[in-house]
């Protein structure tokens, strides 16, 4: 949880807010499928519905800057540049959440965990 101070008083802002921002945004982008994530006992991996997508996003806080660093999960169409949709993501999703927050983000890290064909 990221906590900001100001003259008004504090803001709290939770995981959730951060996974479904980022979701949303990667997902938006040209190219990607949706979210993935493994079930629970580590079986095969599947694209995440639209409600349970920030499974497949994981934040990291930095206490040293306040800023937070993402992990993004995720499902590409087969025949696309897999960098050009990687860069796509990372600075679409640090856009919105900087946007939306005003939470500085360090690093967006892509993992591309299956192609769909």
């Amino acid at each position: 949880m990221i906590n900001i101070t100001n003259d008004s008083g504090n803001i709290c802002i939770t995981d959730d807010v951060f996974t479904v921002l980022a979701g949303d945004a990667a997902t938006s982008c040209f190219g990607v499928k949706g979210m993935a994530g493994r079930s629970k006992e580590g079986g095969a991996l599947q694209l995440l519905r639209r409600e349970s997508m920030s499974k497949g996003v994981v934040v990291h806080y930095n206490d040293v800057d306040d800023s937070i660093s993402l992990e993004l999960h995720i499902g590409v169409d087969q025949g696309v540049n897999m960098a050009a949709v990687s860069r796509s993501i990372m600075n679409e999703v640090r856009y919105k959440l900087q946007k939306s927050t005003g939470v500085p983000v360090k690093a967006v890290d892509v993992y591309i965990d299956t192609i769909i064909g």
